[in-house]
């Protein structure tokens, strides 16, 4: 008999301990949280385990698409929205509303969005996020009297990682980056899940996570699967098992007005043993598709709804 704590207590161990004696702060979106300082939790990707939470339904195929769109270098969301994905549509539907003074509902700005290519060019860019930082980040080259140009391609970190990790394993540098302080201004969101660091021993493959802001009560469910996903996506591009995702936290915080969802979920007993199946070896990390991907033994409890402080 398996007398190991399920992997989701870790989780709801730290939601407890911000949820009773986390600092109360004033946040940038005004909502205010409780939060710590400093957090580790480690969970285990051996035999496709992946760490789905339990608890609550987590819209996995939803993080997935992100995941994918990130390793695209796009950040428009308008090819997000067409897959009916709307978890980035605040920042920009924000914007417009303050820049242009106009009440629109989401469900119009989303369908513009899509409908409209100049008005998607216009409003539905979220500035150098994730992706482009992942697989673009800016290079520049010599140009005449002295000066610098910005080179048409930037850096492929992705690229550059695959390749590290299958001729030299042993580096201490497998690492994707997503904070360029240059362009954090440009940004809708400064990356939240900010470093990447990967490293093979005996050919396993494992991933710290380093994420400098982490809303616990929604965020995290997502980035603990979109991590746990891109480390079994370059697993097997690069002929690994996977092995560990470990998840370090900076700020760590529940919003003031997820009381409904913390005490709920709180209340609530982990069950069940997730896997995630890669059905196909796709030929680069870039061909992966949402349909190659396929979850079974997941019998979450009910979804929890909460509001996303913008």
């Amino acid at each position: 008999m398996n007398n190991m704590p399920h992997y989701e207590e870790q989780y709801l161990s730290l939601m407890r301990q911000i949820w009773e004696n986390g600092s109360v702060q004033r946040d940038r979106t005004g909502v205010g949280t409780k939060a710590l300082f400093g957090a580790t939790m480690r969970f285990s990707l051996a035999d496709d385990a992946i760490p789905l939470l339990t608890t609550k339904r987590v819209y996995w195929k939803t993080a997935a698409r992100e995941m994918l769109w990130f390793l695209t270098g796009n950040t428009n969301i308008r090819p997000l929205l067409e897959q009916k994905v709307k978890i980035w549509t605040d920042w920009p539907l924000d914007r417009y509303r303050r820049e242009t003074g106009a009440d629109i509902s989401q469900d119009d700005f989303e369908q513009r969005i899509v409908e409209d290519t100049a008005f998607a060019e216009k409003w539905g860019d979220l500035g150098p996020v994730y992706g482009a930082q992942w697989v673009n980040w800016p290079r520049y080259e010599a140009a005449e009297n002295g000066l610098f140009r910005r080179a048409a391609k930037g850096i492929d970190q992705v690229s550059l990682l695959v390749e590290c990790l299958k001729n030299n394993p042993g580096s201490r540098r497998h690492i994707i980056e997503g904070w360029n302080v240059a362009e954090l201004d440009q940004m809708a969101l400064p990356p939240c899940h900010k470093t990447y660091q990967f490293h093979v021993a005996d050919g396993v493959l494992s991933c710290i996570l380093f994420q400098r802001s982490c809303d616990l009560g929604l965020g995290f469910a997502f980035n603990a699967f979109s991590a746990a996903l891109l480390t079994r996506m370059l697993a097997s591009v690069c002929g690994y098992q996977a092995g560990e995702l470990i998840w370090q936290g900076g700020d760590v915080h529940l919003y003031l007005n997820h009381a409904p969802l913390v005490e709920e979920q709180l209340s609530r007993t982990p069950s069940g043993a997730p896997k995630l199946k890669l059905l196909r070896l796709a030929d680069s990390i870039f061909d992966y598709r949402i349909e190659d991907f396929e979850v079974v033994d997941y019998q979450p409890q009910s979804h929890i709804s909460a509001p996303v402080a913008v």
